[in-house]
């Protein structure tokens, strides 16, 4: 390999996920969780710029609260900088300066998007040229929601997720995301829902988790309208537990015009599903006016691309 190929810097734009559908198996012996999710990358975006160094450092900023975000070995673009450097044996370093737009700890995929856009802008920047297959293996050994960082679209998730086919998706589906301060911790949510589920009342774990066909047939036909009537998450049961005052901006979403409302990934970001880009509009400035932050988003969009240097 030929080293420092790119002269400068490369910048890398990954996006943010919605989980459409996300069924959860039982927890397993390692303390795991099989799952079926029906992802969409959507229009908020993470942006990374790397630049030669003789070291690994990264620097945070951007539109949400970073303040818990870690700026050394802990953070996960960080990680998969050195991943790719001991793949390719690289003896040099990187600077990642990652500029923020995805929520942290929102169930949205942020830091999965920052691991992405590192790997393919150190791809880029050490002139390693790998290819998707050999980037996905690494991702994949990143966390369950980078591969799908990398893909971007709309895709199947299956196995702890990181399993990944592509669905097609036809058309732009319109969402408004609530986006919040305080996240929650994932591991969290899922320990939570083992929980619920050793009561009476609550729906036990499916022994094989899959995605309903109906949500297949919906995003073939491009049809908010009937995506709104299959879209589920097992994860919200338990994200509104531990935040039961998620419960109130969900009802005033679906009762303002939202075909359909959602707890995305392991929460506390909220989703609402629009029939078009005029409604989520109107429900954007609904929500704004009510005191929440609401952005309008829309999927599919493209994976982690260099966008220029």
């Amino acid at each position: 390999m030929s080293q420092a190929l790119a002269p400068g810097g490369v910048h890398v734009r990954a996006p943010g996920k919605l989980n459409l559908f996300f069924e959860v198996g039982g927890v397993q012996e390692d303390g795991y969780h099989d799952v079926a999710s029906a992802y969409q990358a959507v229009s908020l975006f993470e942006d990374v710029w790397a630049t030669h160094s003789d070291e690994f450092s990264v620097s945070i900023s951007g539109t949400v609260e970073v303040s818990g975000v870690p700026a050394d070995d802990r953070n996960l673009a960080v990680r998969a900088a050195r991943l790719l450097a001991q793949r390719i044996g690289y003896s040099g370093g990187v600077h990642l300066d990652i500029v923020k737009h995805v929520p942290v700890a929102g169930g949205m995929g942020g830091g999965s998007a920052d691991a992405a856009a590192a790997l393919v802008a150190c791809d880029a920047l050490w002139g390693a040229d790998l290819g998707g297959a050999e980037l996905h293996k690494l991702a994949a050994r990143l966390g369950a929601d980078v591969p799908f960082a990398l893909m971007g679209g709309t895709a199947i998730g299956t196995g702890r997720g990181d399993q990944l086919n592509p669905a097609l998706a036809k058309g732009r589906f319109d969402w408004v995301v609530l986006p919040s301060d305080d996240g929650l911790s994932t591991p969290e949510v899922y320990a939570h829902l083992d929980e619920l589920r050793g009561r009476p009342d609550i729906v036990a774990a499916p022994s094989v988790p899959e995605v309903a066909p109906a949500v297949l047939h919906a995003l073939r036909a491009g049809d908010p309208v009937a995506l709104a009537e299959h879209t589920s998450n097992d994860l919200q049961i338990a994200a509104l537990s531990l935040r039961p005052e998620l419960r109130d901006a969900l009802e005033l979403g679906e009762g303002s015009g939202a075909l359909a409302g959602l707890v995305s990934g392991s929460g506390p970001t909220l989703a609402f599903l629009t029939a078009d880009p005029e409604s989520a509009l109107e429900l954007q400035i609904t929500l704004s006016a009510a005191g929440f932050e609401a952005l309008h988003v829309h999927g599919p969009v493209a994976g982690a691309r260099v966008v220029g240097a």
